[in-house]
């Protein structure tokens, strides 16, 4: 077995956790890999207790038969990892050393557990629909595409913005907002959710539509199938405005056209053995249990 270990950012108070990861990889026989970047901010601050080699790029699935990548951080650190897999087909397993962690589902108590899990199958693996977004003049290079959501926002100083939007190609809605979210199940947990969106579950087949802070009150988060197509046209009295793909952004303006569909490939991630979104969602959320005392 072979797997890519992915990371951002280090902080110190993580350190017992990354080497208590290194250590059950080699104890397991793993052979692993790590992404070039992180490497290079860790390499003097852990013992490798075995080879290891690193990791550069989406280009290096073509060469390394890899298994898994196992994606150290938070929800954020896993939606980076999904740039770097891309169409490899790989699987993503996240350990959670953020804070909420939907996405990132392992807790970091539990790291030797998780990997004890993977060399043994004991798991499953979600295929995670993805956005595609379509922008003439091209926006966001060779990869287009999210697993949270995708965002059109008036910039910081601006007025609200408004959207133009469309579905298959008939008029929905002109949203006189500060934005509009559109998210896939997977990002329902997310920016969504704090907008008020509701909670969609996954392979549910749909997508979201969330107004940010609307001035029609009576517009409202809207749940449509993700075989749709949702195109847009943006204005207001600022000349730039912001698109974002998970925690990527670029700048946009008037004369962008946009759309929005479901992404050729998913996103493949790994859900261990008696960890299920419902466990994930109850836990994070505090469902379930009485607080009234």
């Amino acid at each position: 077995m072979q797997v890519v270990v992915f990371g951002k950012q280090f902080k110190d108070r993580d350190l017992p956790h990354l080497q208590e990861l290194l250590n059950v990889l080699y104890a397991e026989g793993i052979t692993t890999y790590v992404y070039t970047p992180f490497l290079k901010v860790i390499e003097t601050k852990v013992r490798f207790p075995g080879p290891y080699a690193p990791f550069d790029d989406y280009r290096d699935f073509l060469v390394h038969r890899i298994d898994f990548v196992v994606s150290l951080g938070g929800d954020g650190t896993m939606l980076n990892a999904v740039t770097l897999v891309r169409d490899a087909g790989v699987p993503l397993l996240g350990i959670n050393l953020g804070r909420l962690g939907f996405l990132a589902s392992v807790e970091k108590r539990y790291i030797r557990q998780a990997v004890e899990k993977l060399k043994r199958g004991q798991y499953i693996i979600e295929d995670r629909v993805m956005l595609y977004l379509e922008s003439r003049p091209a926006v966001f290079g060779d990869i287009p595409f999210a697993l949270n959501d995708c965002t059109l926002l008036k910039r910081d100083t601006s007025s609200m913005i408004t959207i133009h939007t469309y579905l298959n190609g008939d008029y929905l809605n002109s949203y006189w907002a500060d934005g509009l979210i559109i998210a896939t199940p997977t990002g329902s947990t997310g920016y969504s959710l704090s907008c008020g969106g509701p909670i969609i579950f996954p392979r549910s087949g749909n997508f979201v539509l969330t107004p940010v802070a609307p001035h029609n009150l009576n517009v409202r988060p809207i749940v449509i199938s993700d075989d749709s197509v949702i195109s847009f046209e943006v204005e207001g009295r600022g000349e730039n405005f912001i698109c974002s793909l998970d925690s990527r952004f670029e700048l946009i303006n008037a004369q962008h056209q946009l759309a929005v569909r479901k992404n050729d490939f998913p996103a493949k991630v790994i859900q261990l053995q008696d960890v299920t979104f419902l466990n994930t969602i109850r836990e994070k959320l505090g469902w379930g249990g009485d607080v009234r005392n």
